[in-house]
């Protein structure tokens, strides 16, 4: 018996996860000014992706949602406003 506790073993979901929450952010960032049904869909549902796999990376996943849902919102009403093309 060891005298150290097991230390959690860190899951390879996970990583993905927060990889996938950094590139839902992103793109999120980048549907404002920039094509916010294509890239602005995208990240919502590579956010969502990211909220699935997360297990330790919770907050993270939520984030990546609240971001890419608001950037699409915002890129939506510049682009309704300025009379820019959505997709």
């Amino acid at each position: 018996m060891s005298a150290y506790p097991a230390e959690p073993r860190h899951r390879t979901a996970d990583t993905v996860a927060g990889f996938l929450a950094a590139l839902a952010m992103a793109g999120g960032a980048i549907a404002v000014v920039e094509r916010p049904v294509v890239i602005g869909i995208f990240s919502i549902f590579v956010a969502f992706v990211a909220a699935a796999l997360a297990e330790t990376n919770q907050r993270l996943a939520a984030a990546s949602v609240a971001i890419a849902s608001t950037g699409w919102l915002v890129g939506m009403i510049v682009c309704v406003i300025t009379s820019r093309p959505l997709w």
